[in-house]
């Protein structure tokens, strides 16, 4: 899910590697067709889930010197580094545990249940599947991981309420560690 294309897929196998060496993971990579250009868009975040815009450009950087070098990507394209934003993708199996209680949007590679569209609140992960509570349903499913193409947040209140009280703390973090430097 992180890659959807198979050429997508060799970049992320290329990109991975950079991406740790620099303190970052790859949360999405979309290599996009353009009526102009081709864009690589790369989302990315710290192990501790932030990503701010000195991380954009770190990680930037990095991606572009082996970008240049191995030049995987035939003609020109526009490099694109971004956080996941707070209605974010969920491409890896951890996302679904750590947004845990939030409401969600899943899309399947098959019919389950009649259906390839499922929405409802995250209930963590069971092995290799994803527990998530459905609208209107009294049982909590039990979706395989593999079968998802595409899943992301949805954008509530809730979600919202979380994003500002991590900024906040995250910038009393930052002033703290200023105010001890001075």
């Amino acid at each position: 899910m992180r890659g959807r294309t198979a050429e997508d897929r060799q970049l992320v196998e290329l990109l991975d590697p950079v991406a740790e060496a620099v303190g970052y993971e790859i949360v999405r990579l979309r290599l996009m067709a353009g009526k102009e250009q081709r864009r690589l868009q790369i989302m990315a975040e710290r192990p501790d889930g932030d990503m701010n815009v000195e991380d954009c450009a770190r990680l930037s950087r990095a991606v572009s010197e082996v970008l240049d070098s191995v030049d995987p990507i035939s003609g020109e394209y526009l490099l694109e580094v971004s956080s996941p934003g707070v209605d974010r993708p969920l491409t890896r199996l951890k996302d679904f545990d750590t947004y845990e209680g939030l409401e969600a949007r899943l899309e399947l590679d098959r019919l389950a249940d009649g259906r390839k569209r499922f929405k409802g609140i995250l209930a963590g992960v069971e092995d290799d599947n994803i527990c998530i509570d459905l609208e209107g349903e009294e049982e909590t499913a039990l979706v395989p991981f593999a079968w998802v193409v595409e899943a992301k947040l949805v954008l509530t209140d809730q979600l919202m309420k979380r994003g500002a009280d991590q900024r906040a703390a995250r910038i009393e973090s930052e002033q703290s560690s200023e105010s001890e430097e001075d």
